[in-house]
């Protein structure tokens, strides 16, 4: 394995001399370790939903609807869509307002409407109707369509303004066409009129609702997609789909915890911009006024000589002569040399400086999770061929490696994101006027220090799992097995310092915290989506849920 690959967190000459104290400190550790006891397993706050169950999803909540207000599923569902299928919400505004002003809101009708006794089935067959979109004559009743709201069009017109909103995507709830009329069609007559392509695409669309307007469902992120959609409990957090891609369920960028949704936004515009090197090269370089190309100064003189041969002033950058004395470049004059361009220039350096920093380290640990994700492959493959082995009985559950893997993994990812964080809860974007300079000179400190005690730790753990331990004997197993146990717990609680040290000591003291809730740790990893089930009820919250489960 090349040495270059692991991150040193000191220098070789430190690391000899710090040694000694660090196996004092590997021992006060084991001993926390050992005194942890396993944590329970969460219950899981997530549910996968495929294409396959979507439907059955759906069909869940909108059967509790129906039943909750004595409505028909295509009512059900325009509800749901109105409410973004929050089922709490809209009890809640059933039982403040009543039933006449929900179903006004969202555009149904209280009542479905009923022929008078005028209107009897022999009448309307004979009676001669006309349309007043097309302003065709003498049409059948059967060929003419009236919607709960009472109007009454041709079906061609219905058809092609059904067929037209669908085409459009937008539309999964359909208005009348009358002038002012916002009621919304019965889906069940909808799909009846238009073509069966279009109404499949249309079914499609309904069903696609129960994910697209609905705040506790998204779609996985994944590129290519997946094709899966994810309920979540709570509206942020991270989650895993169950094609293995992992993404913040708030921002639905890759997992970044615990670096904030703010915060991540911030630095991926700032990467891809390369907005800092730009800063840099804007105020450390002037444009040449002929030909436009940047120009650095390398020594003091303000007289410029571009590649292209043009002269220009250094101060202003406006086209000058060739000649040039102490005080005046000839043909040219813009006043002394400004104390605050130098301030400029230095505060761009500094900048671009620490924007750097981070990003290496960022980069730099995340280009190594990448390699030990291809570790933890390894790793599990080498444990199976010792589980294998006839002759080693005592080493059948090899767990602890490929527990080791997973954490080493999961720990390098974090510590990757603890940088981009440092960046902004330690610079002046962000929270300037929230800490004086001693109170964030104290918490970079303790942040620091956190950092790399994790960083050394993470790298041991990481240099014990790429030894060649299939062909170790039962004692040199034994060994790294002890050590492994170690590393990992140790990195384990380390982490976890780490997020109480950033949700309580740094966020939790600055006003603007509530900008930039993080998803808790969990030393098991991210949250795996389950597959839906009958088991945990979609749509609402606990009170709902209970309340149907009471009655």
């Amino acid at each position: 394995m090349d040495e270059d690959y692991y991150l040193s967190y000191e220098e070789d000459e430190e690391a000899e001399e710090e040694e000694e104290d660090n196996d004092m400190y590997d021992n006060d550790k084991y001993q926390q370790a050992e005194q942890h006891e396993p944590e329970p397993s969460a219950k899981s706050t997530s549910q996968l939903i495929t294409n396959e169950s979507l439907v059955a999803a759906q069909k869940e909540v909108l059967a509790r609807v129906m039943d909750l207000l004595t409505v028909k599923k295509s009512q059900a569902r325009t509800l749901l869509i109105h409410y973004q299928w929050n089922v709490d919400k809209l009890v809640d505004v059933y039982s403040e307002k009543g039933r006449e002003i929900l179903f006004k809101t969202v555009g149904l009708t209280v009542f479905d409407r009923r022929p008078s006794l005028s209107e009897s089935r022999y009448s309307l067959k004979k009676k001669k109707m006309s349309c007043e979109i097309c302003m065709e004559d003498g049409l059948q009743s059967y060929t003419m369509t009236t919607m709960d709201c009472g109007h009454c069009f041709c079906n061609n017109c219905w058809k092609e303004h059904f067929t037209v909103k669908i085409n459009e995507g937008m539309s999964k709830r359909i208005a009348c066409m009358a002038y002012k009329c916002n009621a919304i069609c019965d889906e069940d007559v909808v799909k009846k009129l238009v073509h069966p392509e279009v109404a499949d695409k249309f079914d499609r669309f309904l069903a696609e609702s129960y994910v697209d307007d609905n705040k506790r469902v998204k779609w996985c992120p994944s590129t290519p997609h997946c094709g899966n959609a994810i309920w979540k409990e709570d509206d942020d957090g991270e989650v895993e789909c169950s094609c293995g891609h992992q993404f913040c369920f708030k921002c639905l960028c890759e997992s970044h915890s615990p670096c904030s949704c703010l915060m991540w936004k911030l630095w991926s515009k700032k990467c891809e911009d390369e907005s800092e090197t730009l800063n840099w090269i804007t105020v450390h370089t002037k444009m040449c006024p002929k030909c436009s190309r940047p120009v650095d100064r390398s020594y003091g003189c303000n007289l410029m000589t571009c590649i292209c041969g043009q002269h220009f002033c250094w101060l202003c950058g406006g086209a000058t002569g060739v000649s040039h004395d102490m005080t005046t470049i000839y043909g040219h004059s813009c006043g002394k040399f400004k104390e605050d361009k130098v301030k400029q220039m230095e505060m761009a350096k500094r900048d671009l400086e620490r924007y750097t920093h981070y990003y290496h380290q960022y980069r730099s640990h995340k280009d190594s999770s990448k390699q030990e994700d291809k570790l933890r492959a390894s790793v599990r493959e080498k444990a199976a061929s010792v589980s294998a082995k006839k002759d080693y009985v005592m080493h059948k559950d090899m767990t602890w490696v490929t527990d080791g893997a997973d954490m080493l993994l999961r720990s390098r990812k974090v510590l990757s994101y603890t940088y981009v964080f440092a960046f902004y809860m330690f610079g002046e974007e962000l929270f300037k006027k929230e800490m004086s300079d001693e109170e964030r000179e104290m918490k970079k400190n303790l942040f620091e220090n956190l950092q790399q005690q994790l960083i050394g730790y993470i790298e041991r753990l990481s240099k014990t799992l790429n030894q060649p331990f299939e062909s170790y004997t039962s004692d040199e197993l034994n060994k790294m097995k002890a050590e492994t146990i170690n590393f990992r717990d140790v990195v384990k609680n380390l982490c976890k310092e780490m997020y109480n040290c950033v949700e309580n000591d740094l966020l939790g003291t600055t006003p603007s915290a509530y900008n930039h809730k993080i998803a808790s740790y969990s030393s098991d990893g991210i949250e795996k989506a389950i597959e839906f089930g009958a088991d945990m009820v979609l749509g609402s919250s606990g009170r709902t849920s209970m309340s149907q489960q009471d009655s």
